[in-house]
């Protein structure tokens, strides 16, 4: 009689090859395993009345066991559904190499485990081909500075509240190092780098850590040179929660500053570039031609989208802005004299 140990085994290692997208074959199996083919058939049912169960209690299991001819071998059809699927991955896979967040080095490894992760064995080599091009010419940015493990020590300081140090190179003078002390907030990512939204801290008269301003600092997280714990926490109450989500839809190129309400004036047919670009748009007014939008956003970083529309889009209202964007024109335009 076969022992309990040995057949649990078996069927632990033919439901892995299974899922794995490998063919499993009546007669190779009994060789291997020294059972007759009737035994390997017995496990095959065993997985697939497990399979079905998955699908019709609480799981949205997709998977079946099917006999496929071509191969005159056992496949796994359909796809787990906590998995992702070919055509998911494939588009995650472009999204990550279009983004050029992480050194060559990093997208290599986090495309190879993805892949290999969730793509069935014999669609891997066509996902490999589909993007293996774009692979190979990715171009990693200049900073070259690996961030992945910097990223999930930051967002345990985030979750469990800890005032953090950072030592931080500027832009302007990549030389200069300073340190800031700051409650950490949230992690985002915009246009090819990854963030830290942070209120930047002051000690009061009581020696207490105040907020400096009323409005959260954005740090580059490639430029943190280093950082640590202060071993004390920040408290925030649900009313005053910092929501990532809703800062995200009001920010452009990640440039923080007070929050403004603007209005616009599109010229064109169809005004979706600006209803896309910016989350929080909304039409209040419409001609032929001509749409009057209003928006709310954080700092001037605003600027930098609204002179890429050249004429398309005419800033209205506040007045310090529609002087800030005549401003630059202007000195664009002497660039051209």
């Amino acid at each position: 009689m076969e022992g309990k140990s040995s057949k649990n085994i078996r069927i632990l290692d033919i439901y892995a090859r299974l899922c794995e997208g490998r063919p499993v074959n009546k007669a190779e199996d009994a060789k291997k395993f020294g059972v007759d083919e009737r035994t390997i058939q017995r496990d095959i049912d065993d997985i697939r009345i497990f399979l079905d169960e998955r699908r019709t209690s609480y799981s949205p299991d997709g998977r079946a066991v099917i006999y496929d001819r071509a191969s005159k071998s056992f496949v796994m059809a359909g796809a787990e559904g906590a998995m992702m699927s070919n055509s998911e991955i494939l588009a995650v896979s472009k999204i990550l190499l279009g983004s050029r967040a992480f050194t060559k080095k990093e997208i290599d490894t986090i495309l190879r485990k993805m892949i290999e992760g969730c793509v069935p064995l014999k669609n891997m080599k066509l996902v490999k081909e589909l993007i293996s091009n774009e692979q190979f010419h990715y171009v990693e940015l200049h900073h070259k500075t690996y961030i992945q493990d910097k990223l999930w020590h930051i967002g345990v300081d985030i979750k469990e509240h800890n005032i953090m140090e950072i030592k931080y190179s500027r832009a302007e003078h990549t030389d200069e190092v300073i340190t800031r002390v700051i409650e950490p907030m949230a992690i985002l990512f915009s246009e090819y780098y990854f963030y830290l939204n942070a209120f930047i801290l002051e000690r009061n008269e009581a020696g207490k850590y105040v907020h400096k301003y009323d409005y959260p600092a954005v740090f580059r997280i490639d430029r943190i040179k280093a950082y640590k714990g202060l071993g004390e926490k920040f408290h925030i109450s649900y009313a005053d929660r910092f929501e990532e989500g809703e800062f995200r839809k009001r920010i452009q190129f990640m440039y923080a500053g007070h929050l403004m309400k603007i209005q616009l004036r599109f010229y064109g047919e169809n005004p979706e570039p600006v209803l896309d670009r910016l989350p929080t748009a909304r039409v209040i007014g419409e001609k032929e031609h001509e749409f009057t939008i209003s928006a709310e956003v954080y700092g001037k970083g605003i600027l930098m989208w609204l002179l890429s529309q050249g004429k398309k889009v005419e800033v209205l209202r506040p007045e310090g802005l529609r002087l800030d964007m005549k401003k630059e024109l202007e000195e664009t335009l002497k660039l051209y004299e």
